[in-house]
């Protein structure tokens, strides 16, 4: 019997990305240098959302997915922290509504106006004050409304029910700064990936810890649900310093199924998973490239598909959701790379090449839309269901009709497991307070030079008006 090679079937064997032209990118944009290893980006159909280099506290740019090429630098941003913008992340399910949290301790809602800012936002609709040290993740629940989770490098996490304005649930079992928060599909299951290089699955409602698995070998940086097929992908570093990938089952997590290296880079790995096409997407902090995978239910269970190269580094990458996808194009998947040594916010879309002008059935299933299946009191009192699934096959473009509306409510204690979270703010670390005082150096320097421009500007016209009443004129 002749040896034939082995040949696996995959619709998606010839995905390949393209780059958007350079008239259809965002440029000269301030984008943050901010070493924080988040993607400092967020993307809905309707909003690109980038953080940006600011003194004096944290900001971050809003602009209209049609407004390509290149934005002023006098553009409105959201500027209501006091201190660097940490992480940034959309409401699933009213797009004008976008969560950011900071170095200043607190979780701040805004709303945008329809068809962008016209002047600077400092007013946010909601600010959520309940964490001791520094914001570093925002996440919003993939099928409840209004449920938003935040981390901070106090280790806890706080569940916030935006209906009320309050923490209503405290995550406390980790013991160092949490890196990454993943749900699964419905949202009954959150996985975290710590410093304290363990991985665990936790019970959100109840901060039960479901699983947990000591990373000794392989340190885990981020976390990723595999859809519903009940598996968790990391990514982190072997005991050799290589950038390695472990694929896990959600219910055992004593071994990973499968862990394979990847390269001898330093980067942090971010993975993206499509559900929809069962792709997972690689790309690394610093790299060019995007390595992408199709995930599969038996062994070997990761099968290598390509790899989308190009020169310029990337700081962070956004995601576009299902429903903003081209689906006339064949468009599976959109990023928008942030390059940070030109300005340049750059979107890549995989595509999967088909002759037929058609819409491809096969590479577009049911997806979740725009519309919450539970509120936050039903979510919170045990109840879970799955995303409202819609299809693309018209061009999904129907508006939510839920609205935001920040609750009325006075400061007061935030009593969360027994525990105010405001009382007894332990002191600040010498590094948060060298950068306060750097902070205040530069806010004094601003306002040296502003004082000092106010008072040529007042010698001018001084002189002017003694130029004016001297002349022969007016005499």
């Amino acid at each position: 019997m002749s040896w034939r090679p082995q040949y696996r079937s995959s619709k998606f064997r010839n995905v390949y990305g393209k780059a958007a032209s350079r008239e259809h990118c965002f440029d000269g944009i301030p984008i943050t240098k901010n070493v924080h290893d988040n993607h400092f980006c967020a993307v809905n159909a309707r909003f690109l959302a980038i953080v940006t280099e600011s003194a004096g506290g944290g900001s971050f740019l809003v602009i209209p997915l049609e407004q390509t090429g290149r934005i002023e630098p006098n553009y409105p941003k959201v500027c209501g922290h006091q201190g660097n913008v940490l992480d940034i992340k959309w409401n699933p399910f009213i797009e004008n509504i976008i969560a950011s949290c900071s170095e200043d301790t607190s979780v701040r809602i805004w709303e945008i106006p329809e068809g962008g800012l016209k002047r600077n936002m400092t007013e946010a609709a909601l600010e959520l004050y309940g964490h001791r040290r520094r914001v570093g993740l925002v996440e919003w629940h993939p099928t409840a409304n209004n449920i938003l989770l935040s981390a901070g490098y106090d280790y806890k996490v706080l569940i916030w029910n935006l209906d009320i304005g309050e923490p209503v649930k405290m995550i406390d079992c980790h013991s160092d700064v949490i890196l990454c928060m993943s749900f699964n599909t419905d949202g009954s299951l959150l996985a975290t990936t710590c410093k304290d290089k363990k991985l665990r699955v936790v019970e959100p409602r109840s901060g039960r810890v479901l699983q947990e698995a000591s990373c000794k070998n392989h340190r885990v940086n981020r976390v990723v649900f595999l859809g519903s097929t009940k598996r968790l992908l990391t990514t982190g570093v072997s005991r050799w310093n290589t950038r390695q990938i472990a694929l896990w089952d959600q219910e055992d997590l004593s071994m990973p199924l499968i862990e394979e290296e990847i390269d001898g880079l330093s980067g942090l790995l971010f993975p993206f998973y499509d559900a929809d096409t069962h792709m997972l997407y690689l790309a690394g902090k610093g790299d060019g490239n995007i390595r992408y995978y199709e995930i599969g239910s038996e062994k070997p269970y990761l099968s290598y598909l390509m790899e989308f190269r190009s020169p310029a580094p990337q700081k962070g990458l956004g995601v576009m959701p299902k429903h903003g996808l081209d689906v006339s194009a064949c468009e599976v998947f959109r990023f928008y790379k942030l390059i940070t040594l030109k300005g340049l916010i750059e979107p890549i879309s995989m595509i999967v090449p088909r002759r037929s002008e058609t819409y491809q059935e096969d590479i577009y299933p049911m997806t979740p839309g725009t519309e919450p299946a539970l509120t936050p009191d039903e979510w919170l009192s045990g109840v879970n269901r799955d995303p409202i699934l819609v299809s693309l096959k018209e061009g999904y473009k129907r508006n939510s009709k839920i609205v935001f509306k920040a609750p009325v409510r006075e400061k007061k204690s935030v009593v969360v497991n027994g525990i105010d979270l405001l009382e007894n703010v332990p002191p600040r670390t010498e590094n948060e307070l060298l950068r306060m005082f750097f902070r205040q150096q530069d806010e004094i320097r601003r306002l040296k030079d502003e004082l000092s421009q106010k008072d040529i500007r007042i010698r001018q016209l001084q002189l002017e008006l003694k130029n004016f009443r001297n002349s022969p004129k007016n005499n």
